[in-house]
């Protein structure tokens, strides 16, 4: 019987795989408003974003990937590839020599020129907000012809963030926060997946969508807005800016760095973010989960 239902399952999962089969050739419009036209499905991929790595992992194109940017550091098949550089310092040297029949690029960082004149295919995926999180990870399941495991992963991440909103949800204060992501200073606005994760996670983000998705900010414009947590500074540091001192967060002692390795994956637009979510919902409120 156990036989039975397992040839069933495989039989099913085959059926499926064979329905939902991408056809190539595949033209899409890229981020870098390109339209792009994939001849067949890819099977030596660079990846030069740590998301698109992770993404691709994730729907079970690992096997695809020949090379990766330097700051790819998961999945641990992913980390041990051969690096190809950043995004503003590629070694197009080595990612020509993996030989790829794609690169998946940031719309930033000009690698598409150099790589298009070396005659290779092209195709730049960048999520920057939190519905392109999802959006994205769907185009890369047709890019590589995952499309059921792309649609299979967007379905558990959207339930698993739901299960920390349906915790903060309940929450009796929600402190207003500033998130400071780099000391120049620069924040989250409220659309970006960043954004959308801290107020998921509890918090009433201080930035407006005016300012934009991830803008720098006028260390004055946060003392006047006063916010009751500041994410991503230490006490220290904040106390050592001028007038910081007066701000509620310092004063009641709301002032918290995050950890290394959360603050990795919260800047990674891809499949943890779920993750990302729950250990900022249990820095913004810890009593939701004792």
């Amino acid at each position: 019987m156990t036989r039975a239902l397992t040839l069933t399952a495989a039989l099913l999962a085959a059926l499926s795989t064979a329905a939902s089969a991408v056809t190539y050739p595949l033209t899409l419009t890229d981020d870098l408003g390109r339209k792009v036209t994939i001849k067949a499905e890819p099977k030596r991929i660079v990846s030069a974003l740590p998301s698109t790595s992770e993404t691709l992992c994730a729907i079970g194109a690992c096997d695809k990937l020949v090379g990766v940017d330097d700051y790819t550091d998961y999945p641990a098949q992913a980390a041990r590839l051969p690096k190809v550089g950043g995004l503003y310092n590629p070694n197009f040297e080595a990612m020509i020599a993996l030989k790829p029949d794609l690169v998946i690029i940031s719309k930033y960082g000009k690698l598409e020129p150099t790589l298009t004149q070396a005659g290779i295919p092209v195709l730049a995926i960048n999520p920057e907000t939190y519905d392109e999180v999802f959006s994205k990870t769907l185009t890369l399941g047709k890019v590589v012809n995952r499309e059921a495991q792309a649609k299979a992963l967007v379905t558990t991440m959207k339930r698993d963030i739901a299960k920390v909103e349906i915790l903060t949800k309940n929450a009796v204060r929600k402190p207003t926060a500033y998130y400071e992501i780099d000391p120049t200073p620069y924040s989250i606005g409220p659309n970006s997946f960043m954004g959308v994760l801290l107020t998921k996670a509890g918090a009433r983000n201080i930035i407006p969508a005016s300012m934009g998705d991830f803008p720098k900010v006028d260390p004055e414009f946060i003392v006047k807005a006063n916010p009751q947590l500041i994410l991503g500074v230490d006490a220290k540091t904040a106390g050592a800016r001028p007038g910081w001192t007066s701000i509620a967060a310092l004063k009641t002692g709301k002032t918290q760095e995050i950890p290394a390795e959360l603050g990795n994956i919260l800047s990674r637009p891809g499949p943890r973010l779920p993750q990302a979510l729950r250990g900022l919902a249990k820095i913004i409120h810890p009593e939701l989960f004792k």
